[in-house]
């Protein structure tokens, strides 16, 4: 298996470490956080975040595991300063999820356990898909985004760049969503929704 880097030890990884570790692809070499104390039950903290460049030499790839909700400026921000250093990104994705051969993964992006993105599909770079969200058929969601738990995007649906869906939020068919929002959980989106939009109800 190829050794992979990953860069955040919070509640993410952990999740990240899972799906992973049953793709059976990639090794794990360790984690990176800027909390150096932080403790993981079987990965250890190599270094922190400021000592990137030269962890190059232990793996050339890695994958980004900070979680997020409100702003996903700091994933995007690890994301290429990564690749500019040299890392490549991987997309992960769960035995246990379902991806279309038709449908297409951005590197670096993570499709989680019983997600399932069906024919033409597209999903950006660096997004995560966590789990059981469902990417029905032709809809697109650009780089840096997140779809968390059981959303769901109906067909032609359209996300935008490092916008956020909340749990059980679904997404009406061929509606477009800007980029820089946030949508809230247990919602039901019926409407086109602007750029830099924070939906709440």
């Amino acid at each position: 298996m190829k050794k992979i880097i990953l860069i955040g030890a919070g509640g993410h990884c952990n999740s990240c470490i899972d799906v992973i570790e049953l793709e059976k692809k990639y090794k794990i070499v360790g984690l990176v956080d800027k909390k150096v104390k932080i403790k993981n039950q079987k990965y250890k903290i190599l270094e922190n975040d400021r000592n990137l460049k030269m962890l190059l030499s232990k793996s050339k790839f890695a994958h980004i595991t900070l979680g997020q909700i409100n702003n996903s400026k700091k994933r995007e921000e690890l994301f290429y300063n990564l690749k500019k250093i040299g890392y490549k990104f991987p997309s992960i994705i769960s035995p246990l999820a379902y991806v279309s051969p038709q449908a297409k993964i951005g590197e670096g992006t993570i499709v989680m356990h019983g997600a399932i993105i069906n024919r033409g599909a597209e999903i950006g770079k660096n997004s995560i898909i966590n789990s059981k969200a469902l990417v029905e058929h032709d809809a697109i969601v650009g780089n840096n985004c997140h779809l968390a738990t059981r959303s769901t995007l109906n067909g032609g649906v359209f996300l935008g760049s490092n916008s956020f869906i909340g749990s059980h939020t679904v997404l009406k068919q061929n509606i477009k969503v800007g980029k820089n929002c946030f949508v809230n959980a247990n919602l039901f989106v019926n409407k086109n929704i602007k750029n830099n939009s924070k939906i709440y109800e």
